[in-house]
């Protein structure tokens, strides 16, 4: 108990401290005791000191500093807050003695303070090979789910480990082909991020090499041509990308390392849950506890520790490239009002003529779930998808906002982090999570218990793809799933026309649909009888 002694709180001084995970947030100032759990603040005289043990503390009281000492951080400034998080590990720890365990989806990261810069935390890397005791090679990052150049710790890492060898630092990309069945519009949209991505890292000293190929067929041998030293690849948790993972262990020379480093969500899958979770509710409050180690501002981008004089990156043909790509890929064609790339994503995020931030957030809390209001929506997805833009940054950026627009940057951080993180904890840990396999026991039970029920309807698959059905809203819409046992479904949730009815304006959702598909339909006609343009090269 002497470090509680040492750290007892001096209530003539202000002084205070956040336990900002969910739990609560206490401060003291000139003698009151301000208590804030979820929305609901109280400020009270605290009782007289005592020399009671902080253990034996109740979980469902709240003791005064005197009695259950909070941590001062000794270089706090005399501001409303002090993040937990400028406290070391050790404090952190003994902080949360005294906290009161709070079940809650609010967000807590006191506003008054920028999130805190940090160096690239350890537990974001993972070494799946050991690589030689003392690397002087180049290190090349294999970037896949990623494909930017800001706000990216798998490149941020590997230029760490580059600067470490005194060793050049070199970007690769592997073009599988087709990848999970792509089609034109989504390599499309990829490739021409990546043509302008090539120029950013070339402005930045970083050469870009595309190979042709799955990555265990073509890096091998490229690494062995460079001498590479280390290879860092940001993090997917789909069984063919770690399949790859698994046979680059086995093939890449014994003096290569291999890191992995989630770089797309806030908190590492692994770190914020070593197992399947039921679901959002679950998770949640694990994601919580984190985000004062992993919500944090990234460090710059340091400049190459070493300049690249090796093999130069060929020349890309990117128009030929991308031709040949959309046309063997085309059943879903291209679409022209979303732009790829980095800069594109940022003006989608905080653009000052349609970016989400600056114009339409208010709206996101009450209308994202309304179709018929698509300006609702952040519009970030494709971005997001294909790692134009980091979904750190864009929590960063909201939650500069939350003042003004508290509702909707809660309800945009829980699908930003806690809803996006759930379905890679899905995929990790689902080995089935492509196929009813994956479902729940009571799910598969259930459908399985009513598979003789007589259907109203039965359709082919490609009638279901065309939407030539009987119901008007599933040609418009996707199906979701439900709750109580019914005919056909049994328990598994599902929304029915009637249902949607009294959510939002069904009729007004179908006509909008099928404006947008004659739009549609009259732009392919015009295409068809016009030359393509041609894309910029950059």
């Amino acid at each position: 108990m002497g470090i509680f002694r040492r750290l007892q709180s001096e209530s003539s001084r202000l002084w205070s401290v956040a336990v900002e995970t969910g739990l609560l947030i206490l401060a003291s100032n000139k003698g009151y005791l301000t208590v804030t759990v979820g929305d609901r603040t109280s400020k009270q005289k605290p009782p007289p000191r005592s020399t009671s043990n902080c253990h034996s503390h109740h979980r469902h009281s709240l003791r005064s500093p005197g009695t259950c000492p909070l941590l001062r951080h000794k270089n706090a400034a005399p501001t409303p807050f002090t993040p937990v998080s400028s406290l070391p590990l050790r404090r952190r720890r003994l902080v949360f003695v005294g906290a009161l365990p709070v079940c809650t989806s609010k967000w807590h990261r006191p506003s008054s303070h920028p999130p805190p810069h940090r160096p690239f935390h350890p537990d974001r890397v993972r070494v799946l090979k050991p690589g030689s005791p003392c690397p002087s090679g180049p290190v090349v990052y294999w970037m896949f789910r990623d494909q930017r150049s800001a706000n990216n710790w798998a490149l941020i890492h590997a230029a760490a480990l580059a600067a470490r060898s005194h060793a050049p630092l070199a970007v690769a990309f592997c073009l599988s082909h087709r990848f999970l069945g792509a089609h034109a519009r989504q390599l499309g949209f990829m490739l021409r991020g990546l043509r302008l991505l090539r120029g950013r890292l070339a402005a930045l000293g970083l050469p870009f090499f595309l190979l042709r190929g799955d990555a265990p067929d073509a890096l091998p041998g490229f690494l062995s041509r460079l001498g590479a030293s280390a290879l860092v690849a940001d993090f997917s948790p789909l069984r063919p990308v770690r399949a790859w993972k698994d046979a680059l262990c086995e093939r890449l020379p014994a003096a290569v390392a291999l890191h992995e480093v989630d770089a797309h969500n806030v908190v590492p899958v692994w770190v914020a849950s070593g197992k399947l979770e039921y679901g959002a509710k679950t998770i949640r409050p694990k994601i919580h506890r984190l985000l004062t180690e992993y919500l944090v501002e990234f460090p710059q981008l340091p400049p190459p520790a070493v300049p690249w004089t090796g093999e130069a990156p060929p020349e890309i043909d990117w128009d030929e490239l991308i031709g040949e790509v959309v046309r063997e890929a085309g059943e879903v064609p291209e679409i022209g009002w979303c732009e790829p790339g980095e800069e594109a994503a940022m003006e989608a995020l905080m653009g000052r003529k349609d970016g989400f931030l600056t114009k339409t957030l208010k709206l996101y809390d009450s209308d994202r779930n309304d179709p018929v209001k698509p300006r609702a929506l952040s519009g970030l997805s494709p971005y997001l998808h294909f790692g134009q833009i980091s979904a750190q940054r864009c929590a960063l950026e909201a939650w500069k906002l939350r003042k003004s627009c508290r509702q909707s940057v809660d309800a945009f951080l829980e699908e930003l982090i806690v809803r996006r993180e759930l379905a890679d904890n899905f995929c990790y840990y689902q080995p089935h999570y492509d196929s009813l396999q994956g479902a729940w026991g009571w799910a598969r039970k259930t459908l399985m218990d009513h598979t003789a029920d007589k259907r109203e309807h039965i359709y082919t698959k490609e009638q279901l793809e065309k939407a030539e059905t009987a119901d008007p809203l599933w040609n418009a819409s996707q199906h979701e799933m439900g709750w109580k046992e019914r005919p056909v479904f049994g328990k598994i949730r599902y929304m029915n026309y009637a249902g949607c009815k009294r959510k939002f304006n069904v009729d007004g959702y179908i006509a909008y649909v099928n404006k947008l598909v004659g739009e549609s339909k009259k732009r392919k006609s015009d295409d068809h009888s016009r030359p393509a343009a041609k894309h910029s090269k950059t």
